[in-house]
């Protein structure tokens, strides 16, 4: 992707999110992101989307074996999580001392 089109988004590694659309959603359980990948629009969840995967036989297990772990979901699937509010919420940016800063739509509050 190109960088003068590079898209960004309100949502950062470790923010907790709620999860809107798709098999786990659930709005009113927040979710920790563990990473972020602007380039294909796509956040990891901690404990969302889990896929099984199947390993190939290697030194470590002969056997093979099936791994259960999580993928990335799009991130128009995700709103951040309002602590004060409880519940998801979008996000404005607001200038402060030359830096944005996100800001809750619900609530008006600072997200740090």
């Amino acid at each position: 992707m190109k960088k003068r089109f590079k898209p960004k988004f309100d949502i950062k590694k470790g923010d907790n999110v709620v999860v809107i659309a798709g098999d786990d959603k659930d709005r009113s359980k927040p979710r920790k992101v563990m990473a972020v990948y602007p380039s294909e629009s796509r956040v990891l969840i901690e404990g969302v989307n889990i896929v099984t995967k199947h390993l190939k036989p290697n030194a470590q297990s002969p056997q093979g074996s099936i791994v259960k772990e999580e993928a990335p979901i799009h991130i128009s699937n995700v709103l951040l999580y309002d602590a004060k509010s409880k519940t998801g919420t979008r996000v404005s940016r607001k200038r402060d001392a030359g830096t944005f800063v996100r800001v809750s739509k619900k609530s008006g509050e600072e997200i740090r």
